[in-house]
């Protein structure tokens, strides 16, 4: 029996070696609160993207003793910890967690669970007939009534936040309620790709705050580029159009007749004139006392 444990470990180790020697990267996920159903369907999901093989920590540590070609991979080895199911991957490691990140579903919670969101339960017909159930609902701060033979939430109620734990006569009454305030799914706890390890946290990206960035980023050497008049193709247009109206007033204020410049300079001597004309009687008086003096 002994021996036959010790061939089966060691077709394991030798198919998770060549995994690691057929795919560029290799991820880590925790198998905590991942349900087997949850797993299988997951497996289908990213069968285009990803393998996923679960199989104990040694067994994978003696693989990568064998890959001596894939160079950094033995740092993997501090980092298996608990139960994992292990992801062989040609994606780039950020697609990666992401498609992992919006494969998680709703589900029901289970004592002990953590709250992916806030949990308020809305005001309206539980569906739920009269009994011991009020006080279930009663128990964990929910005000009902009953109505038309149903038991009724009176109004909307906060009962935990985005990230506490759920115990286990609550997640009773939140199943009851068909409420799921629990995410299910893969979250990758280090990646390991082309000589580099990463952790969880370095893989998780905000899509928006990096998207925001990016624009501002893009904006910030967009006005660079435009301040420095240095062309490429994303500012070409404006360049020119900046420069022709520099050109413009340029001649415009040295008096340079052209076919553009002819109209606002004639328009620019009549204000002149009109100006003028306007301090010419203002002049003249300041004139003529003076010389009604020279008179006297």
């Amino acid at each position: 029996m002994s021996r036959q444990i010790m061939v089966e470990k060691t077709k394991e180790v030798e198919e998770v070696r060549s995994l690691i020697k057929q795919y560029k990267s290799v991820g880590v996920a925790s198998l905590q609160k991942v349900r087997a159903a949850q797993l299988q369907e997951l497996k289908k999901k990213l069968e285009n993207n990803a393998y996923l093989h679960v199989t104990k920590n040694t067994l994978v540590r003696r693989a990568i003793d064998g890959c001596k070609d894939k160079s950094g991979i033995e740092k993997l080895k501090e980092l298996l910890s608990g139960s994992n199911v292990f992801l062989f991957t040609n994606l780039n490691p950020f697609k990666l967690a992401l498609l992992l990140e919006k494969s998680r579903v709703k589900t029901t919670a289970k004592a002990g669970d953590t709250a992916a969101e806030d949990v308020v339960v809305p005001a309206g017909n539980t569906g739920l007939p009269p009994g011991p159930i009020i006080s279930q609902l009663g128990s964990v701060g929910l005000p009902t009534r009953i109505e038309a033979g149903s038991v009724w939430i009176s109004r909307d109620t906060f009962l935990a936040k985005k990230g506490d734990v759920i115990d286990a006569r609550l997640a009773s009454v939140l199943s009851k309620l068909g409420l799921k305030p629990v995410e299910a799914g893969l979250s990758l706890r280090a990646m390991y790709d082309d000589g580099l390890i990463m952790t969880g946290e370095q893989l998780h990206l905000d899509l928006e705050a990096t998207k925001h960035d990016v624009e501002e980023a893009h904006a910030s050497a967009f006005n660079l580029s435009l301040n420095a008049a240095y062309p490429v193709a994303e500012n070409a247009t404006f360049l020119i159009r900046f420069a022709h109206q520099n050109a413009r007033n340029l001649a415009i204020n040295a008096s340079i007749p052209n076919r553009e410049t002819t109209a606002d300079l004639i328009r620019k001597a009549n204000m002149e004139m009109i100006s003028l004309s306007s301090r010419l009687p203002k002049m003249n008086e300041k004139i003529e006392p003076t010389e009604s003096v020279q008179k006297g």
